[in-house]
């Protein structure tokens, strides 16, 4: 077991470690052509997205459906196409009473509640498939991590679906072939409009106690989350504002934005993060605009890497002489924020190397050389990107049956997990944090420091905190 106390205290696998865990552990659970039994846990808004990408491969059959809110409207519609499913309110009773009669789990719940669910499903033997971000504490993935390694047999993916869409494949077969190297600097924004700025950042306390609907269980939502009263404010994605529970746009869209980059130019952990703006900064949720700085260091002959994100209306990056329109990337699925694009600039990166620039929307989108003429310069030296032999779910299935390798397991994206955890601690605090990746501690802020493993959680959950 890590504990809080050891984590603190000295250091974990180092990032080229966790990279070599390999997946060929894997087993066979059911037969290569059989179904896989699976139980969604989260099954409104983005659960009953996921829900009907996993019917649509054909590969599954849903034996189980949990929600905390079962019965409310967001969660009607996988009930009705599911009317043979079990249902609970409960994840816990789900693994108790229905446990044998299923091989995998789908999590689709907010950012806060991922640890002890995912922990609870992979104690009990489960492959698992939450959603992004992986957790909403650095100390959480670790765990998560030790956790997967000592389970090799567990499948395990995260839910960013463009690591096995188009820009995937094209950016690991570009760094293959030379032509994405040196890079030295990578922009990542998205400028649309989030939940929380409806807030008043000038607010003072929580949002006053409201009845709890009669279809809810609060304090088996509540998981590990110190207790709050009910308000609406919290339900339906309203968690994404707030930083008890949620991971803000960083979390929400990084996972879409940086991920490519971070694996194959193997950025690992930074060792400086640096909040050099922040709008409406207030303690309760995330600011209204946030530019967040990240440094990483030199790795295997590849130049260090400053990584700048930007998220706001208004607070758009620098653009690169030749940058072109910012059109909208494809694929993305809706939300129920009730947001329109921007007319400005949508989601998207930029990548500077030493010879060349590379542009590209969010989630599978590919990249392209600008400017224009340059693009033209390099179309004949560009090699042929093969194309994906699965989507994101399927990939997830198929290597439950052994026939595939997961393309976003905790492995891979528990890292990518621990840089958002540490952009969000500076925009909670406003100030620098310096970073030791050996011994996984913020070494010029002990209050910072704490907040890598975050408040105790209630006792009933501290079984969670053991691997």
């Amino acid at each position: 077991m890590i504990s809080r106390r050891k984590f603190l205290a000295s250091s974990a696998m180092t990032t080229a470690t966790l990279a070599a865990t390999s997946a060929s552990g894997y087993s066979r659970i059911v037969g290569a052509n059989q179904k896989v039994n699976i139980a969604c846990i989260g099954i409104g808004n983005r659960g009953e997205q996921i829900i009907e990408e996993f019917a649509k491969t054909g590969l599954v059959n849903v034996v189980a459906l949990c929600d905390v809110d079962m019965g409310a409207p967001h969660t009607t519609k996988i009930m009705n196409m599911f009317p043979g499913a079990k249902r609970y309110q409960d994840f816990r009773q789900l693994l108790d009473k229905s446990g044998k009669e299923f091989d995998a789990v789908t999590i689709a719940i907010p950012d806060f509640a991922h640890f002890p669910v995912v922990m609870a499903c992979m104690q009990a033997g489960k492959h698992v498939y939450v959603e992004k971000p992986m957790s909403r504490t650095f100390h959480e993935a670790e765990l998560m991590m030790e956790m997967a390694r000592k389970n090799p047999k567990l499948v395990t993916q995260v839910g960013n679906q463009g690591h096995s869409e188009g820009n995937y494949f094209q950016f690991k077969t570009w760094m293959e072939a030379g032509i994405i190297k040196d890079v030295t600097a990578i922009t990542a924004h998205m400028n649309n409009a989030r939940r929380w700025h409806k807030l008043d950042p000038k607010m003072k306390m929580w949002p006053a106690a409201q009845a709890v609907p009669a279809t809810m269980d609060w304090d088996t939502w509540l998981t590990t989350a110190m207790p709050k009263e009910y308000n609406e404010l919290y339900h339906n994605g309203e968690w994404r504002c707030w930083f008890d529970f949620g991971m803000g746009a960083l979390g929400d869209w990084g996972a879409h934005l940086i991920d490519t980059a971070h694996e194959f130019l193997e950025l690992g952990l930074p060792y400086e993060v640096n909040p050099t703006y922040l709008e409406g900064y207030n303690d309760f949720f995330f600011p209204m605009s946030s530019t967040l700085l990240f440094r990483f260091g030199a790795r295997r002959g590849m130049p260090p890497v400053d990584l700048t994100w930007y998220d706001g209306l208004k607070n758009l990056p620098p653009l690169p002489k030749g940058y072109g329109g910012s059109a909208a990337t494809a694929n993305v699925p809706g939300t129920n924020q009730g947001e329109a694009k921007p007319a400005t600039l949508n989601p998207g990166r930029i990548i500077y190397s030493k010879d060349l620039i590379f542009k590209g929307g969010s989630h599978g989108s590919t990249l392209s050389i600008i400017p224009e003429e340059v693009a033209k310069q390099m179309a004949s030296k560009l090699p042929e990107v093969p194309k994906s032999p699965s989507n994101h779910f399927a990939n997830f299935i198929l290597s439950c049956q052994g026939k595939e390798k997961t393309r976003s397991p905790f492995e891979i994206n528990g890292i990518l997990s621990q840089v958002f955890c540490l952009g969000v601690i500076a925009q909670r605090l406003n100030r620098p944090l310096y970073f030791d990746a050996v011994t996984k501690q913020i070494t010029n802020d002990k209050f910072a420091n704490a907040l890598l493993t975050g408040p105790e959680p209630r006792k009933e959950w501290l079984g969670y905190y053991k691997v």
